[in-house]
């Protein structure tokens, strides 16, 4: 773990001036030193989204481990430099590098022509045992360059859908296909820099090998901490359907919108959307000429806590997305014993099993998302009560203790039990 007083600050980042020799050792039990472990990232905690939560959590999971953890990411304004920050209630070394808005986006992006040498700068100062980079846009791109020059062990998860991408960069529709392509094979030359490759799923897995033509990516959970949501199995006093996520394109929040409009009076349905991005002025619109403005409310952001709360009041969370690679919203979702009505694409019928614990919907189809709401809304207490227990089933093994365990194996280049793909297991360190 970073110790105060035993790092020194130089050229603008933190150095350990203690010998490699001294490195503090875990408990007996343990048997292994902790490792010094660099992630990362394009996009991060204060940001909101399932990368950068994902990369928070995995941070403040492996300094709880008792790992010294360095994370690389773009600056949330225009301070940057190094400096320790608390992240799930842990505390780490931030190197934030000058960062810019794109436009007409909450994203900002560190320029691409100094990334390598700001990144060669990091890993001299920290000189980490392996480096985990979360995506191939810019951060990812030059540490893995600056690490495999220097001999160090890379580790990447892809986040990464060309639809996200494409959404707010703007490309016109003539042009997307040939873009999608473009960007396939750009990430699958930065990735196969990496001595082994995850992503959520196995279906985004199996998706990437595709569009990338890489071999033997492995499937390793986001994971949640799902002992901090609070499931209720208490009667309903209304029928609440609720959306959390970036309110974008891709999310295809005005087909639950329209839906919604779709649902018989009677039920007396109210949509809560959590959330903002580009969309939501077009959406309340969308609400107001669809006559039922009156049931939906946008919150904008919510603080954790305010979040729980939001799942514990909900009936159900509708996830209409088509470009999920995991979806962390809907596992959360499932820690607080909802039901999931979500759209049959991606990875999301990994998490969501039809009949079981929600149903799956045509993407794109208002008509049938709103069918598969109102037959939640119509169950008896009992058998939406055995949805709710089903959700908490499946999430079960995607504690994020579980993902941990795996990263510290690839991280040490040993074999993950059961993480195998056609046979193979990641190959060991050198």
């Amino acid at each position: 773990m970073v110790v105060p007083g035993r790092h020194k600050e130089k050229d603008g980042f933190l150095t350990d001036s203690r010998d490699a020799a001294a490195e503090p050792s875990q408990p007996p039990a343990a048997q292994r030193r902790p490792l010094k472990i660099l992630i990362g990232a394009d996009t991060f905690a204060p940001n909101v989204n399932g990368a950068a939560r994902f990369a928070e959590r995995l941070a403040a999971g492996l300094v709880e481990r008792g790992h010294e953890v360095h994370v690389m990411a773009p600056a949330a304004g225009r301070r940057h430099g190094t400096w320790y920050e608390e992240h799930d209630g842990r505390r780490m070394v931030m190197h934030r590098l000058p960062s810019y808005q794109w436009p007409g986006h909450w994203l900002r992006f560190s320029l691409p022509w100094t990334i390598k040498r700001r990144s060669g700068r990091v890993l001299d100062a920290v000189k980490p045992d392996v480096v985990h980079f979360q995506s191939h846009f810019v951060v990812g791109r030059g540490l893995s360059v600056e690490a495999r020059r220097r001999g160090i062990r890379v580790i990447a998860t892809n986040h990464f859908m060309p639809e996200n991408l494409i959404e707010f960069a703007h490309i016109p529709r003539v042009l997307r296909e040939f873009a999608t392509n473009r960007a396939w094979r750009d990430a699958a030359r930065i990735l196969t820099r990496a001595e082994a490759v995850t992503t959520p799923t196995k279906r985004a897995a199996e998706f990437l090998e595709q569009n990338t033509g890489l071999k033997r990516v492995y499937a390793v959970s986001c994971g949640i901490d799902a002992h901090k949501y609070t499931p209720s199995f208490q009667a309903r006093t209304g029928n609440r359907i609720l959306f959390v996520g970036r309110v974008t394109g891709e999310k295809q929040i005005d087909v639950l919108v329209r839906a919604v409009s779709l649902l018989p009076d009677d039920l007396d349905v109210t949509l809560e959307i959590v959330g903002d991005g580009d969309q939501r002025k077009a959406l309340e619109l969308l609400a107001e000429r669809l006559g039922v403005a009156n049931r939906v409310t946008f919150t904008g952001y919510l603080s954790d806590d305010e979040l729980r709360k939001a799942y514990s009041r909900a009936t159900v969370l509708a996830m209409p997305s088509i470009a999920e690679l995991q979806s962390i919203v809907t596992m959360e979702a499932m820690a607080s014993a909802l039901p999931v009505v979500a759209a049959d694409a991606m990875a999301l019928p990994h998490l969501v099993h039809d009949g079981e614990n929600g149903y799956l919907f045509e993407p794109g189809n208002a008509q049938e998302l709103a069918d598969k709401l109102e037959n939640i809304f119509r169950m008896s207490e009992d058998e939406l009560t055995a949805m709710k227990k089903e959700s908490l089933r499946i999430v079960a093994t995607h504690d994020i203790e579980r993902t941990l365990n795996t990263f510290e194996c690839l991280y040490r280049g040993e074999a993950v039990p059961g993480l195998v793909v056609d046979g193979v297991t990641p190959a060991p360190a050198d």
